[in-house]
């Protein structure tokens, strides 16, 4: 095909392309407009969001994604810029319709057959396949994973870089669920706030023995050694971590009573007074549960505390090896290879099991809604920034991830708790009869 015949077939899908707009925005309504690769720009709605655009630059963007419909080919076309976002994130695009059920009603009204006749043009259309781009590959979970594999997955997802995590986190590095006392609260107050309510749930005092699995940049730790008074150990399994924890430490004046350590979980030995892990639990893998419970039950002591904090998902109604969804399977294979959600009460249960009492648990869904969309924002401002150190391709699967996070949070589809627990059922629990004391 030479240059002249392939725009005029170019031209023409556009022109297919318009007639199919305007027979959705007449049922559908949209709050954002659509730009070709032609520059033309063509509005989805009567109403539309002025600046906010959903750009196709590639005009065999679309027949490619009708002859094989993936989430994961729409991702790789995402990732290599064929489909982008002006004016706004992926959230802008997808919240009004999270929880709004309408949008497919209202498509169901455009007829059939010509719907049909609109999008042949379109299928039959000179398609580009999108390359492969940066991902894991089949990534091992359950029963298949090797103790090697706790390492290469943390790697991937965690080494990208201190500096690029440094363009849409808090000072403190903390790379989970803030807490929002009140909607105006900053996100870097609410990361305090989140640090303080762990550290008041543990009920920490002076001289406790504090382990943190799964430690990150160290920041909980840090804070609550500095602040509570407890002797602080924390484990991760990436290096770069590790290398931020310890310097922290260092500059802080706290590495006399703070320790860090490259390590696994289950290889280690001693006695704690409290145990910590947010946002570990999700990486472990389901068939790992059992060992992971077991695991802290031996470290912690007798009369010890224990707060698990980790993103889970809906309950099912039979409980069994359920069949990946694609987006589990394209987070798997683009962020975090071997993660595995549970639902909370799968994991009260193996809690249980495994010796422990639950003391308490508190769903954070919203407030984790509000971190991953202040996060996606924040890194969509600084596109130049992490363009420069990890890539364009890198750069759209995290804003891609994060928005769509705080997406699957707004709808429900994801869930976060925090839960407490004690080693043993027997006597009366070291913990106060009501919660007055982490609310006044």
């Amino acid at each position: 095909m030479n240059e002249t015949t392939e725009r005029q077939g170019d031209a023409r899908l556009a022109g297919s392309l318009r007639q199919l707009i305007a027979m959705v925005r007449a049922n559908l309504d949209a709050h954002f407009s659509l730009r070709l690769w032609d520059g033309s720009v063509e509005p989805l709605g009567r109403d539309v969001v002025p600046g906010l655009m959903l750009t196709i630059n590639e005009p065999g963007v679309l027949p490619s994604l009708l002859r094989r419909p993936s989430l994961d080919r729409l991702i790789r076309h995402y990732a290599h810029g064929h489909i982008d976002i002006e004016g706004g994130t992926i959230i802008d695009i997808g919240a009004p319709f999270a929880l709004d059920k309408s949008a497919r009603r209202q498509l169901r009204r455009v007829g059939k057959l010509a719907l049909a006749k609109a999008l042949w043009p379109v299928l039959i259309a000179r398609a580009i396949s999108p390359d492969e781009t940066r991902g894991f590959g089949a990534a091992a979970d359950g029963k298949s994973r090797q103790t090697s594999d706790n390492k290469r997955f943390i790697n991937f997802h965690y080494d990208v870089g201190n500096d690029f995590y440094d363009l849409f986190l808090d000072p403190e590095m903390q790379y989970s669920c803030a807490y929002f006392p009140t909607p105006e609260t900053e996100l870097e107050a609410a990361q305090l706030a989140k640090m303080d309510m762990t550290c008041a749930r543990l009920r920490l005092k002076p001289g406790d023995r504090l382990l943190d699995i799964g430690c990150g940049w160290g920041g909980l730790l840090c804070h609550a050694v500095q602040h509570y008074g407890v002797i602080g150990h924390g484990v991760t399994l990436s290096e770069e971590q590790l290398a931020f924890a310890t310097a922290k430490a260092k500059r802080l004046g706290l590495d006399d009573r703070i320790t860090f350590e490259l390590k696994d979980y289950r290889h280690l030995d001693g006695t704690f007074d409290k145990i910590v892990s947010v946002g570990m639990y999700e990486h472990i893998g389901l068939d790992n549960i059992p060992t992971y419970f077991d695991t802290v039950r031996r470290l912690l002591r007798p009369d010890g505390l224990f707060l698990n904090h980790a993103i889970s998902r809906r309950a099912k109604r039979k409980r069994h090896r359920l069949i990946k969804r694609s987006e589990q399977r394209a987070l798997q294979k683009y962020i975090f290879p071997g993660g595995e959600l549970d639902d909370i009460g799968h994991t009260v249960m193996e809690m249980e099991r495994a010796g422990f009492e639950v003391q308490d648990v508190e769903n954070w869904r919203r407030h984790y809604e509000t971190t991953t969309r202040i996060w996606c924002e924040r890194l969509t401002a600084r596109r130049a920034q992490a363009e420069a150190l990890v890539g364009p391709e890198l750069y759209r699967l995290w804003v891609a991830y994060l928005g769509g996070c705080s997406l699957a949070f707004h709808r429900g589809s994801a869930r976060i708790y925090q839960t407490l627990a004690t080693r043993s059922a027997k006597g009366i629990p070291p913990l106060p009869p009501t919660r007055a004391d982490l609310y006044y």
